[in-house]
């Protein structure tokens, strides 16, 4: 089977509105490695994205498969408290055959948050994975498109054609540029990486602007491979923050807090979000539109885009 093909099936109804809430850290889990779970949790991460596809030899695909099964449905029964926050997603092989629609099959179950799909090159391969999952949720009688989709743009294709993959599935979300150093996006582009990010600025913030104007909700990008460099670490996650980006992809317990820090606003920030939208509030009852708050001029745009931080992060 072709991830290019595009079979007959019931076709899924609407799935954006379904809410997918903001991660700010995905942290990759092998998935023979699911005894590893609390650790994620105790990192305080956003989500856990167990891995069947690189992170898994050949020879231990299948025992993984039903590990990674077996943990998502332990997810779906645990006590609220002992879950914790941390949502589940789970990274499959790519759909080049039927093995790929079976381990779709397997691991999407009630506690699975979304599907990680690898080596995107187009959105005619998000459309299968969209109609496979819709079989799939139907067969576990959950409601359409519950199950996000991440699709991961790692070849050139991919990376060119990131507007029309975003739109190709309403059940899309947190999709975004990764550019680790010597993995596949590096070898399908051919820059060289460095510490600081500049090779890979355009990139993120092309695709970026690609799955905004798609309506992609919350994405994230990574990854940073150097374990012990924090610092590096928080400069490429400011990076991307500023750039846009509203969390990252982590491949170590000890990245996420940094990770959660700087995609999270400080109390400062959300001070501020309060006292201007107070201010813009203030102006526009004494009939005035524009208002100049701590030495800038904001008016209800910037009241709003407050409003979201606090909505979203605010206590």
């Amino acid at each position: 089977m072709s991830s290019e093909a595009s079979p007959e099936g019931p076709s899924e109804p609407d799935a954006g509105v379904v809410d997918r809430p903001p991660l700010r850290s995905l942290l990759f889990v092998p998935g023979t490695r699911t005894d590893w779970l609390p650790k994620a949790r105790a990192a305080g991460a956003d989500a856990a994205v167990l891995d069947l596809e690189d992170a898994v030899p050949t020879a231990d695909k299948l025992a993984a498969r039903a590990q990674v099964a077996d943990a998502v449905a332990r997810a779906a029964t645990a006590p609220p408290g002992q879950a914790g926050r941390m949502a589940l997603f789970v990274r499959v092989n790519p759909l080049d055959n039927w093995a790929g629609a079976e381990e779709l099959r397997a691991v999407v179950r009630p506690g699975l948050t979304g599907i990680v799909l690898p080596k995107v090159r187009s959105a005619q391969g998000v459309k299968l994975a969209d109609r496979l999952l819709g079989w799939c949720e139907q067969e576990q009688g959950l409601p359409p498109g519950r199950v996000a989709l991440v699709p991961l743009l790692e070849t050139a294709r991919g990376l060119r054609e990131a507007y029309d993959i975003a739109r190709a599935a309403s059940r899309i979300a947190y999709l975004g540029a990764l550019s680790a150093p010597g993995g596949d996006v590096e070898r399908a582009v051919g820059y060289r990486w460095s510490p600081e990010g500049t090779e890979t600025v355009a990139l993120r913030s092309r695709v970026l602007l690609d799955v905004r104007a798609a309506g992609v909700p919350c994405p994230v990008s990574g990854l940073w491979t150097r374990i012990g460099d924090l610092p590096g670490l928080r400069a490429f996650a400011e990076q991307n923050r500023s750039l846009g980006y509203e969390g990252m992809m982590a491949i170590h317990p000890s990245h996420v807090p940094v990770i959660n820090e700087v995609f999270s606003p400080g109390p400062a920030e959300l001070a501020r979000c309060a006292e201007l939208i107070a201010a813009v509030e203030a102006a526009q009852a004494n009939g005035t539109g524009a208002v100049t708050f701590r030495g800038e001029m904001v008016d209800e745009a910037m009241a709003r885009t407050a409003r979201l931080v606090l909505e979203r992060h605010g206590t």
